[in-house]
């Protein structure tokens, strides 16, 4: 049976084409050499090495085998330089899903801060709904998501990141129904601007017309966050939106907010890792970056 170590001896000696110095670089006996070499050419069935009075010669045999061993070896050492930068975080990969608006909002910033601290690993961003990206963070697709809460999975270890508030806004066609406080039916009476369905925005604002039985069809379904703030500004109605993305927007007067006679929830922007996956070295670091940032508030 063959071993490593078999090939380690007979790369030296081929190298060096001498027993006792091939020896000396391994650090074990001239004798022990040869005789792993008698029992690596029994093994084969063949004659790797000529006994010369002053060294050895590799037969066309060894030649043979010589090229894929040092091949080998090669490879070898580029692995294990290849782990120690990975080690080192000189290298590496990690892999993050988000929707568009947390990648922006809230990704991007700490993103920033590990890539210019680890400017040598890749980052790939899976964009989704949160529902999609859950299932990539399950399916191992990634290694770790932002998430709209609520989400409950036994899979998943998930830490509460930030507070988002929601809002309705409107544009100057809509302005004057911002100077009152707006009952639930009369917001869900107008035309409505929605993320589309299935995505968790959606289900939260549909969960909070259901409270007083209110059934809501939006006469617009979009799948960007930047989409429903400009179709509001042209008028077409109220766009339920995140407050902090339209915020400019909310003090220039381009939009306006709708009052409620019904307040808004506030919702909770999550991070999700699996529970019983081992994370990649750069993955791990980027966990811990956020974890460090979550005890500090973000």
């Amino acid at each position: 049976m063959f071993n490593l170590e078999w090939y380690r001896i007979f790369w030296q000696t081929a190298r060096h084409r001498n027993l006792t110095k091939a020896a000396g670089e391994l650090h074990i006996t001239q004798p022990s050499v040869s005789y792993a070499i008698k029992q690596m050419e029994e093994a084969l069935g063949l004659k790797l090495f000529h006994r010369l009075s002053k060294g050895v010669e590799l037969t066309e045999e060894g030649r043979a085998l010589f090229e894929y061993v040092e091949q080998s070896f090669s490879m070898l050492d580029s692995a294990q330089k290849h782990l120690e930068s990975l080690k080192q975080l000189n290298e590496g990969e990690i892999r993050i899903g988000a929707s568009d608006y947390l990648i922006k909002h809230l990704l991007l910033p700490q993103l920033n801060t590990f890539h210019s601290t680890y400017p040598g690993i890749r980052i790939r961003l899976s964009h989704g709904k949160t529902p999609d990206i859950t299932k990539r963070l399950k399916d191992g697709e990634i290694d770790c998501a932002f998430v709209h809460m609520p989400l409950h999975d036994p899979l998943l270890n998930i830490q509460t990141l930030a507070v988002l508030e929601d809002c309705f806004v409107v544009g100057e066609a809509y302005q004057e129904l911002a100077s009152r406080s707006l009952t639930m039916r009369e917001v869900s009476e107008l035309p409505l601007i929605l993320f589309s369905q299935g995505s968790s925005t959606r289900v939260f604002v549909e969960q909070w017309f259901a409270t007083k039985g209110l059934s809501v069809i939006p006469d617009i379904e979009l799948g960007s966050i930047e989409l429903l703030a400009e179709f509001a500004r042209l008028g077409y109605g109220a766009a339920f939106i995140s407050r902090s993305f339209v915020q400019e927007d909310l003090h220039s007067g381009k939009l306006h907010e709708l009052k409620l006679e019904d307040p808004l929830l506030p919702r909770s922007i999550g991070f999700a890792v699996r529970r019983d996956r081992k994370l990649s070295i750069a993955a791990e670091q980027f966990v811990q970056m956020i974890g460090a940032r979550l005890s500090e508030g973000l």
